[in-house]
Order: C-alpha cells, then sequence, then structure tokens
C-alpha cells in the first residue's frame, strides 16, 4: 500500500504568512478597546447608568483578547518541528477557547451585579451622555467587527473571526444599553430599566461564548468534518480518473484549517506509479477545490470486484 501525503500547501503557506496581519488587526482592536471602554466607563459614571458602566467592561474584556491574539500569534505561526510535525495551529484554538471563556466569565459577573443590585435605585435617571457613548460604541465596534472578521475570512484564522464576533458582542450589547439609558431617561419610574439592560448585555454576550467556544471545543477533541462535507469529500476523490472506490475517510482539524485521510482502490492491474499519479491526482483535486483543507493523506489499495 502507498501513501501520499501533503505537507506544505498553498493554503498552509497563505496561513504562515499571515501574522502580520493578525498583529494589526489585534493593535487597533485593542487601541480602540482601550480607547472606548475609557469614554464608556467616564460617561457610564458621570451619566449613572449601571449598563454602560457594564459595558465598558465589555470593552475592556475585548482588549484583554486582543491582547490573547497577540501573544498567540507568536506561537501559532510557527512552522513545523519535530516535537509539532503536524504544525503549531492548535494553539490558535486553544486562544479560540479562552476568549470564548473570557466572554463567558464576563457575561456572568455582569449578570449577577445587575440581579444583585435590581432594588437599587439611582440617585437621579441617567444622563444623556452615557446614551451618547452606547451610540458611539455600536458604531465604532460594529466597523472594527466587520474589518476584522473580513481579515479573519480572508487568511482563515478561526482565532481572529472570534475576537471580530467579541467585537460584534460589544455592539449588539450597546444597543440594549442605548436604550435602557433612553428610557430611564425619559421616564424616572422606569429606572429599572437600566439594571434588566445590563442583563441583556450579559445575555448578548454569553450567547456570543457559546457561538465562538463550542466549535473550538470540539475541534480540540478531534471532532471531524460534517457528514455533507465527508459526502463532498468522497465524491470529489470517487470523481477522479482511476478511482473505483473511496473507504475509510477521517478527517481532523488543525487549527482552522482540516487534514483528510482516505483510503482509494484502485485497479489491481495497476502499476505502482500509476497509482502514485492517481494518489498525487486524488490530493491535488481536494486540495484545490476546497480551501480549508491543508493536509491530505492518500492509501493505495486494490479494487476487488466481490
Amino acid at each position: 500500500m502507498t501513501e501520499a501525503a501533503n505537507s506544505a500547501t498553498p493554503a498552509g503557506e497563505d496561513r504562515l504568512s499571515s501574522p502580520a496581519q493578525i498583529r494589526r488587526v489585534g493593535w487597533v482592536g485593542l487601541v480602540v478597546n482601550v480607547v472606548l471602554s475609557g469614554l464608556k466607563l467616564a460617561a457610564g459614571i458621570l451619566g449613572r447608568s449601571q449598563v454602560v458602566v457594564a459595558d465598558a467592561v465589555h470593552s475592556l474584556s475585548d482588549g484583554l483578547t486582543d491582547v490573547a491574539l497577540l501573544v498567540g500569534v507568536r506561537y501559532w505561526s510557527k512552522p513545523a518541528d519535530e516535537e509539532h510535525p503536524h504544525g503549531h495551529q492548535r494553539i490558535e484554538t486553544v486562544v479560540t477557547v479562552v476568549i470564548a471563556l473570557s466572554l463567558a466569565g464576563v457575561a456572568a459577573v455582569l449578570a449577577y451585579r445587575a440581579l444583585a443590585t435590581l432594588r437599587e435605585r439611582h440617585a437621579g435617571p441617567p444622563g444623556w451622555i452615557a446614551f451618547a457613548a452606547a451610540v458611539l460604541s455600536i458604531v465604532t465596534k460594529e466597523g472594527l467587527y466587520r474589518w476584522t472578521v473580513a481579515v479573519g475570512r480572508r487568511i482563515r484564522s478561526s482565532a481572529v473571526v472570534a475576537n471580530a464576533w467579541h467585537h460584534r458582542s460589544d455592539a449588539l450589547s450597546s444597543i440594549p444599553a442605548a436604550l435602557a439609558v433612553a428610557g430611564a431617561a425619559l421616564a424616572s419610574s422606569w429606572w429599572f430599566l437600566d439594571h434588566v439592560g445590563a442583563v441583556l448585555v450579559s445575555m448578548f454576550i454569553l450567547h456570543a461564548a457559546w457561538r465562538i467556544g463550542w466549535p473550538a471545543l470540539g475541534q480540540l477533541v478531534d471532532t471531524g468534518a460534517s457528514e455533507k462535507h465527508r459526502r463532498q469529500i468522497e465524491g470529489l476523490a470517487s470523481g477522479t480518473e482511476g478511482v473505483r472506490a473511496v473507504h475509510a475517510l477521517r478527517t481532523r482539524y488543525i487549527g482552522s484549517g482540516m487534514q483528510v485521510d482516505l483510503h482509494i482502490l484502485v485497479d489491481p492491474g495497476m502499476t505502482v506509479r500509476r497509482g502514485h499519479d492517481v494518489s498525487e491526482a486524488v490530493k491535488k483535486r481536494l486540495l484545490a477545490s476546497d480551501h480549508n483543507i491543508l493536509d491530505v493523506i492518500v492509501h493505495l489499495e486494490p479494487y476487488e470486484d466481490n
């Protein structure tokens, strides 16, 4: 049985050439988050708004995940070595999980604080400065999300995409914050909206944490591709000239990319040279047709009529 493997694909090279883009995303996000969290914290205190203060803490947590991104990329962008023959991309998945856990932790703290102080009425209604800060956050963080997620998808980085969702969760959480401040400012009897808004903020954050963390945890425990994706891979391989059948397909994620391992059955009278060429054709077809596939191992077996 012969094997054909790909250890340095074009997609893998693209990913190894992306650290500069990731660092730029991380530094821009860090600066924006630090400045924005400071503005919202000041506006929340001056405007007597708990929900805007909570939103400021959320922005600050975004800054911490930017730091995780900047530190992590130094390690996962390293090429494969003797101790890590499959590369270091799993570190990116770990960073993604850390970002998700930080989101979940922030959500739990903010929800507890809002519920614990639900009966504590403010000395006065929230000020409009708090509303302005929330609106500024919506516009700024949505713009940062769109730019960051575009970069993350282009370079196929799960950690960058996760960080982008951290930005969007901040933008989304600022919407109920703005509405809560406006409602409480317009009607003093609605003072409780500020606390309710803080709880809604925490729910947005928790949802983002789940959306980011669950797929990453699946990758860490070697969850393979979906059944639909496996069928597509089998179809591409079996449609290659010289391939009679495909079986024993296995997939695993390495970072945000995928490794494919499969067996192809060919005419038993085929020469070794011809069998090697068919294996290479299968490998090249899979790599060219699916940008998520970074590595392919093809096992060659004789096809038997029975």
